[in-house]
């Protein structure tokens, strides 16, 4: 793992938001590994970088806002050469209640056009780790839904997922999805 992008929404106004878990994420995973973020204007975005096995690792939060995160994703990936194999994207998740969090390799983009513009710069082949925050009641309200912050107790359960999920880290960078997958997708 070369590149763990997060998607999000720039701005004060969306920083609360659901559609912003994947900027959490990196933040968590920033201030875990002592890393700062600091605006790179050739990639788009808030870029971190470290070391890990003699590798240098980028963190990225795109700031191209969700529907053009790929803009960012593929400025970064040219530029230092890494590929779409090699890159976890952290974003929200409709699909899966608060609390749930899953990993996977590849699929559909599910409507989030943060994935789907992404995937139109890069290909789909890249590895997601879906943070969830349920579905609104009623269908036609995704956009307000998403673009609103969690209730109370929504914030709390994405909180947790996003710290069980920070725990199979060492495993991400390993190369090791097999048990990352089978120790955050098994729940005690």
């Amino acid at each position: 793992m070369r590149l763990v992008v997060g998607l999000g929404n720039p701005g004060r106004q969306y920083e609360a938001t659901r559609h912003n878990a994947g900027f959490w994420w990196i933040d968590s995973i920033a201030d875990e590994l002592g890393v700062s973020l600091s605006a790179e204007s050739r990639f788009h975005g808030e870029v971190g970088r470290f070391r890990q096995a003699d590798d240098d690792c980028w963190l990225l939060k795109p700031m191209t806002f969700m529907n053009e995160s790929g803009r960012a994703v593929r400025a970064l990936c040219d530029f230092y050469k890494i590929a779409v194999s090699d890159m976890l994207v952290v974003h929200d998740e409709l699909d899966l209640a608060p609390g749930i969090v899953k990993l996977k390799k590849g699929g559909g983009v599910a409507g989030h056009n943060g994935l789907r513009d992404i995937a139109a710069h890069m290909g789909k082949d890249f590895w997601r780790l879906r943070i969830g925050i349920g579905r609104p009641a009623e269908r036609g309200q995704v956009s307000n839904y998403v673009l609103s912050p969690p209730r109370k107790e929504e914030a709390g359960q994405i909180t947790q997922s996003v710290e069980r999920s920070l725990a199979i880290w060492p495993q991400l960078m390993a190369g090791d999805y097999d048990t990352a997958m089978l120790r955050l997708h098994t729940r005690d």
